[in-house]
């Protein structure tokens, strides 16, 4: 353990690995890079931010329009802000508040799993159309 240690401190851990290991530790950092190429069509942008409470939409809104409401879930109010095309958790009664400090998104989701409320970014106004059908309907 301590030669591990030390080689850690060293860089010597290159110098034990096999090309096999190199091999795959490149391979994993370019999928990695690969990867940020395809975020834009993994998360969409859009304009249209979906609040929900307990998978019940409570807001459809618009990433336009500036504004700060309050959602109400089973430990307490949800303080979410709507500010220049970007949306963020602004407070949160959960313990740890990670949702608050994921900070300002303009697409994906964002998620207060204790309170249960999750406010998502995508689609878009004119094609956000109540009582549309989806491609399974018939």
């Amino acid at each position: 353990m301590k030669r591990l240690i030390k080689d850690l401190r060293t860089g010597g851990v290159l110098s034990m690995a096999t090309f096999m290991d190199k091999l795959l530790f490149f391979l994993l950092v370019a999928l990695a890079i690969a990867g940020f190429s395809f975020m834009d069509d993994l998360l969409p942008a859009g304009n249209l931010v979906n609040i929900s409470v307990d998978d019940t939409t409570v807001y459809k809104l618009y990433l336009d329009e500036d504004r700060v409401v309050s959602v109400k879930g089973p430990l307490g109010d949800n303080i979410i802000e709507i500010k220049d095309g970007k949306v963020r958790m602004k407070d949160a009664p959960c313990p740890q508040k990670l949702c608050v400090r994921q900070g300002w998104v303009d697409r994906g989701a964002i998620v207060c799993l204790p309170n249960r409320v999750v406010v998502s970014v995508g689609g878009d106004k004119q094609h956000s159309h109540a009582g549309d059908f989806d491609a399974v309907t018939k």
